[in-house]
């Protein structure tokens, strides 16, 4: 299972989201920090969900991140999130 499905997958399973984007924007980051050949080390996530209903923006981050669990918070170098209700 690739790394975009694993990420989907989580996110999903967690917070039944109404909207769910995920990708890989590692090769934006060729050169930098973290970047490693073939990708899966920069991710940007855009996710709706009523589950977030309330909470903080830092809340709402640590839940994403709680969700996705330290085997896959381990293996990426960056991850953006765009959360929203």
């Amino acid at each position: 299972m690739s790394m975009s499905d694993r990420i989907s997958s989580r996110l999903e399973e967690a917070f039944a989201p109404h909207r769910l984007e995920v990708e890989d924007q590692s090769e934006m980051h060729r050169g930098h920090a973290g970047y490693q050949e073939g990708g899966e080390s920069h991710w940007h996530v855009v996710i709706a969900s009523s589950a977030f209903a309330g909470q903080t923006r830092i809340a709402r981050h640590r839940a994403v991140h709680a969700a996705l669990g330290p085997d896959i918070m381990g293996q990426i170098h960056a991850l953006s999130l765009d959360i929203s209700e």
